[in-house]
């Protein structure tokens, strides 16, 4: 067997493009004692990558041109020198962006396939819907009756943490980048109101939208949309700060807001690391998974077919231009 693997090619200067990237393919690797091999059944594209791509030191993993894209997979044990899995598990596991990949389990969780659909383990039932809902809960702390603004409304991670504030009583509101995305918010998310940041005066939306201030706000994107939101803060307001996607593809990090609405308001503003609340992930897994049972909770993916997909659909990732978790079916679920 041969295994397609997608290659970073050069350090993207920018967003990246589609030629920042290669393939090869390679003999299937086999496992050593205390390993297993798996298919690649679903892969998750999610902005962090570009950070790793520059070589950001926030991150363990390093790539340099040449190397496998990494990447979180859902993939299907097909042969295991490890005591802990068997051939057939479903696992979540870092096979990066290649059709097989070995591991020692270091990290890796199983998943029943009839609690849930896989691709879920990568979305809402996964990292993204972890740190959006550990961050509003544990961070934002919302109460029942306040407001609380959700950048990139739509994706994994806001259309988690605006639920969650709703379903807890609060008041959501939503930004978002298309009159499509913030009707999807509002509609089928359930979010009071969405500003589309591309139709003018952002901090003027917000102030219409939040006529008694921002009580909660759940950052995903950094930047000027950062700086409308704090111009708009209630008093003793909570900022959960957990992605700046508007920064990942700069060489040099943009000049920040000015911060003297946060004095003003006596605002709190707290960083986001998912891994720093991997001890609630199964209580956030019981919760959101029966809110979905109950048809109160839902979500959206943005799935692209075949692995040689990948490289365009992470750059319309990092423009925008995604509807939902961005995933790539690598493989059938169950052999043909």
């Amino acid at each position: 067997m041969r295994n397609h693997r997608i290659l970073l090619r050069r350090v993207p200067s920018g967003l990246p493009t589609p030629e920042d990237f290669d393939s090869d393919e390679v003999d299937v690797p086999a496992p050593a004692d205390g390993q297993f091999l798996s298919r690649t059944i679903w892969l998750s594209l999610d902005p962090y990558y570009r950070n790793i791509m520059k070589g950001s030191q926030f991150y363990a993993e390093r790539l340099t041109p040449g190397d496998p894209m990494c990447g979180e997979t859902v993939a299907q044990v097909v042969e295991s020198r490890h005591p802990g899995f068997a051939g057939g598990d479903y696992v979540v596991v870092r096979n990066g962006w290649q059709d097989y990949g070995v591991s020692d389990g270091v990290g890796v969780r199983k998943l029943d396939p009839s609690a849930a659909p896989l691709s879920t383990a990568l979305g809402v039932l996964g990292m993204p819907g972890l740190t959006g809902y550990a961050g509003l809960v544990y961070l934002g702390e919302p109460r029942p009756g306040q407001t609380v603004v959700v950048s990139a409304a739509t994706g994994p991670v806001g259309s988690t943490a605006g639920q969650v504030a709703r379903l807890v009583g609060a008041r959501p509101v939503g930004i978002a980048g298309s009159p499509e995305k913030c009707r999807y918010a509002v509609e089928e998310l359930g979010y009071s109101a969405c500003a589309n940041y591309r139709d003018g005066n952002l901090r003027e939306q917000l102030e219409a939208m939040c006529p008694d201030g921002i009580d909660v706000y759940f950052d995903n994107v950094g930047g000027d949309t950062l700086g409308a939101v704090l111009a708009n803060l209630a008093r003793d307001a909570r900022v959960v700060l957990c992605g700046m996607i508007e920064a990942y593809s700069m060489d040099q990090p943009p000049p920040g807001p000015f911060l003297g609405p946060v004095v003003a308001a006596r605002a709190t503003l707290k960083g986001l690391v998912v891994y720093d609340w991997l001890h609630k992930q199964a209580e956030q897994q019981r919760v959101v998974a029966a809110w979905i049972r109950d048809g109160v909770f839902r979500y959206r993916e943005d799935v692209t077919e075949g692995l040689q997909g990948a490289p365009g659909a992470f750059c319309r990732l990092m423009q925008g231009r995604n509807f939902g978790k961005a995933l790539v079916r690598v493989a059938p679920e169950q052999r043909a």
